[in-house]
């Protein structure tokens, strides 16, 4: 049975996280856009120019029969460094911090005891304190951005994907056997 949800994610430049979402199984759909800004219908430009208060966003529908939203929770957390403080990369500026917004309270909840299990195996590694937004997403509007960005990595294959990661794995339970 189809169950599905939507979320929002970012971590950077959008082009290289809207990627590692669309190649998810269970993923349905992906846009990329804007959210968490002052001004209504953000162009590229506007939002690059840092002065808008958005930040450049994934929002990906899922079926929930088929990937949870704890398995995007980890894909998003080793995708990035969260505790980079408005920076991915060479890319800098509030545009690239990153967030979450949650669609409904169990992603609420979801994501910030993901946070907090991925903090504690970060700070073992020696990583300072993770600076994500997790913020409800009522009452924020998305605006998509221009068609050009939509699926950008398809449409150019070698193109820029500034993720930079921490490189340390998010902690999965084991099954006892």
């Amino acid at each position: 049975m189809l169950t599905l949800e939507k979320t929002y994610f970012a971590s950077g430049c959008f082009w290289g996280a809207e990627r590692k979402f669309w190649m998810t199984s269970g993923v349905t759909s992906t846009s990329v856009g804007y959210m968490g800004g002052n001004i209504k219908n953000p162009s590229y430009h506007a939002v690059c120019e840092g002065d808008t208060g958005h930040t450049e966003i994934v929002e990906v529908t899922f079926d929930a029969s088929i990937v949870s939203y704890q398995e995007l929770l980890e894909l998003f957390w080793e995708m990035h460094d969260p505790t980079s403080y408005h920076r991915q990369g060479n890319d800098i500026g509030s545009q690239y911090r990153s967030a979450i917004f949650t669609t409904t309270e169990d992603q609420m909840q979801s994501a910030i005891a993901s946070r907090d299990v991925y903090q504690t195996e970060l700070a073992r590694s020696g990583y300072g304190k993770i600076c994500t937004e997790i913020l409800p997403a009522a009452g924020v509007d998305y605006w998509p951005a221009e068609d050009c960005h939509q699926r950008y990595l398809a449409k150019n294959p070698f193109g820029y994907d500034c993720h930079s990661s921490t490189g340390i794995p998010y902690p999965t339970k084991k099954v006892a056997l």
